[in-house]
């Protein structure tokens, strides 16, 4: 007589994900027009230095430092 064993294939474990990468409210999102309003460069000022973020002529955007 066989027997048949059974045998439990290990469940996938939740991917762990760090609480300070869980947001808790939806992020905020801004329109380039909003944001730019009737320019095609503004400057962003971030931890003390200056960024520029232009809308290019094929209508991308750029972030330079």
């Amino acid at each position: 007589m066989q027997t048949s064993a059974t045998i439990d294939a290990p469940k996938p474990k939740a991917a762990a994900t760090p609480a300070a990468q869980q947001p808790t409210q939806p992020l905020r999102r801004y329109t380039t027009a909003g944001l730019m309003e009737d320019q095609r460069e503004i400057e962003i000022e971030h931890a003390g230095r200056i960024y520029r973020l232009r809308i290019t002529q094929l209508n991308k955007l750029i972030l330079t430092a």
